[in-house]
């Protein structure tokens, strides 16, 4: 296959994904912004029982703009979600742990849709593709 179609090939192929995960509505109870920096902050409590992620790596992981995060972590916060803390002029989110069994019920919903691709691709494809996103985002490749 030549080079520029293998172009056009991943350009459709990332669209679609891309538009499958926002369409699915992978929570009803948060929007598709809020479930994605829960899903940081989850992260990071499942690694070190605390939760607590610097607004700047939410940034730089998510390529939200700004405003749109500080509107997002402002929504969670409301929801009573995530507490900002300040440790001088660095910011940073911690996931409440008295709301953790409410966010995991919401997470449930992308977890069941995780599951449905893996039982459509097959659980190889699946860690192929895992690798190959990893690998990709461990290149911080810029667009």
């Amino acid at each position: 296959m030549e080079n520029g179609e293998l172009r056009e090939r991943l350009l459709s192929a990332w669209i679609g994904i891309n538009g499958f995960f926002k369409d699915s509505r992978m929570t009803r109870e948060l929007t598709y912004n809020e479930a994605v920096v829960m899903k940081l902050v989850y992260d990071q409590y499942r690694a070190d029982g605390v939760g607590r992620v610097p607004v700047q790596s939410i940034l730089k992981r998510t390529n939200m703009l700004k405003s749109l995060a500080n509107r997002t972590i402002d929504s969670l916060c409301a929801q009573g979600y995530v507490v900002k803390e300040r440790n001088g002029r660095a910011l940073s989110l911690r996931i409440v742990t008295q709301r953790l069994p409410d966010f995991l019920a919401v997470h449930q919903r992308p977890l069941a849709l995780a599951q449905a691709v893996i039982d459509t691709i097959g659980p190889e494809d699946a860690e192929r593709f895992v690798r190959i996103c990893e690998r990709f985002l461990d290149a911080e490749v810029q667009i």
